[in-house]
């Protein structure tokens, strides 16, 4: 990347900079490989954030089907994370997990559950897992909340085999006027299903997959307690990454945590024969990147206080810029063999591609997916009838009552009066974008654009051609849309 005048004196955050066309010859945007840069060679450079309110299980194998990886939380128990692992692992890597319940649920309690999926229906199954029928809003409205499901449902489904095409889906569905299709396996026994939409996504986002052809997921891990157990459970369940997080990444402690990470790692490595690489963060600064990556990482998390539900900067003053960070914490690993994820501060497509061009090998994002429906959050409803889920920062007073859970109470109360994030914030589902898969449509269609304006036609290539400007903020403005006339 170069600038396409001369680099200010100052330090930059993704707003103050918009990136210059260049001559090219990448005639369509499907054109472009979008595969990561960090050493995971995921499909898709994009990373959900390892936070509470998000990342979870529905999450994470729903990024993995289109070509992303989800962090699962430090602050989740052992049992609950490798539960969590395996089921991700378990899951089918084409065709989406339903909601699925018995005939005698009640229709009212199906509904409720509706909302942790974006696909609108729940399947019916037997105690055998065969597809009995599914319940949509459609066959519920005006149907009394106590009746069983079993006694609204339709069994008027399209069913295909697990093999089926894309194309297969997408035409049968068109034929016979229905949202989703269910896949069985010989036996009869649900496999998943597909929508519409499903099946051109499928066409399109490759899986991020293991060797062993499963879907990945990465887990935190915390500096202090003990480390190496944790590691080696995450490692011995599946996890395909550690991620070593604290808010103050370029620290002693970060430096011994990551020592006993790399051991358990490089054990688990010689054993299986499988790859794990190690994430460490967050840091900021040239000095910070070189460190961890001597310490043992392969990956650096890179942002301190650019995160939407973050006040380190303004309780203490300590951060930087995201796009500076991003542009001199990218250089000093690439010199050192190493590799960053840019941790915070995109809030439009715009940022994601400004990341990557920067140097980024990944985008992490956290707040942003936060109101979705796959987000851990329980979906509530504002007294204007919007849809939204709670969201917090992972140092806010509440996050930390939770990681401290098995201390003391007074130990617990002490530690709560010292928070660096919010507690509670509203995160509106988008009615354009409500499921994380509309999101990364979203993202990646512009960040697609972006590359063949930069005639580039992967990341590597638009890293190194990208050209980037300074401006101001009303050049900034300038290039917002307005949504209706200004007369």
């Amino acid at each position: 990347m170069r600038f396409l005048n001369d680099q200010p004196t100052y330090d930059l955050t993704y707003s103050d900079v918009f990136m210059a066309p260049n001559r090219s010859s990448v005639g369509s945007r499907m054109n472009v490989d979008l595969s990561s840069t960090d050493g995971l060679a995921t499909p898709l450079p994009i990373v959900v954030a390892n936070m509470t309110a998000i990342s979870g299980r529905r999450m994470a194998e729903t990024v993995a089907r289109r070509g992303g990886i989800a962090v699962l939380p430090q602050d989740i128990p052992v049992p609950f994370v490798c539960r969590s692992i395996r089921r991700v692992k378990d899951a089918d890597t084409r065709f989406d997990t339903p909601i699925t319940v018995d005939p005698q649920m009640t229709v009212g309690q199906a509904m409720n559950l509706l909302q942790k999926r974006s696909h609108g229906v729940v399947l019916v199954v037997d105690d055998d897992r065969r597809p009995l029928g599914l319940v949509s809003p459609d066959e519920a409205d005006g149907i009394d909340r106590f009746a069983q499901v079993g006694e609204v449902m339709t069994s008027d489904m399209t069913t295909v085999g697990p093999d089926a095409t894309s194309d297969d889906v997408f035409t049968s569905l068109a034929d016979h006027h229905q949202k989703v299709a269910v896949s069985v396996d010989p036996d009869g026994r649900l496999i998943g299903i597909m929508t519409s939409k499903g099946a051109l996504r499928t066409a399109i986002y490759p899986p991020a997959v293991d060797p062993s052809g499963q879907l990945m997921i990465g887990t935190a891990v915390g500096i202090n307690g003990d480390v190496a157990g944790r590691a080696t459970a995450l490692l011995e369940a599946g996890s395909d990454l550690l991620v070593m997080d604290t808010a103050h990444g370029h620290q002693d402690r970060m430096i011994e945590a990551l020592g006993i990470a790399r051991k358990v790692r490089d054990e688990f490595e010689a054993r299986t024969g499988r790859r794990i690489l190690i994430v460490a963060g967050n840091i900021v600064t040239r000095r910070g990147t070189l460190d961890l990556l001597e310490a043992g990482a392969d990956i650096i998390k890179v942002g301190v206080g650019p995160g939407a539900m973050c006040t380190t900067r303004m309780q203490t003053g300590v951060g930087r810029p995201q796009f500076s960070a991003v542009l001199e914490c990218a250089d000093a690993a690439a010199e050192a063999g190493g590799s960053i994820w840019a941790d915070g501060g995109v809030r439009h497509p715009r940022d994601v591609a400004l990341a990557l061009a920067a140097g980024a090998g990944s985008v992490m994002i956290g707040s942003w997916f936060a109101g979705t429906h796959e987000s851990t959050g329980e979906m509530k409803v504002d007294p204007q009838g919007r849809q939204y889920k709670e969201s917090f920062g992972m140092a806010s007073a509440r996050a930390v009552r939770h990681r401290t859970r098995s201390r003391s109470a007074f130990d617990r109360a002490r530690a709560a009066l010292f928070e660096e994030g919010i507690s509670s914030s509203k995160m509106y589902l988008d009615p354009q974008h409500p499921g994380v898969e509309d999101l990364l449509d979203f993202i990646t269609s512009g960040v697609r654009s972006a590359c063949t304006y930069a005639g580039a036609r992967n990341l590597v290539e638009f890293h190194e051609k990208a050209v980037v400007g300074v401006q101001s903020p009303s050049g900034y403005e300038e290039g917002r849309p307005v949504a209706s006339s200004w007369a």
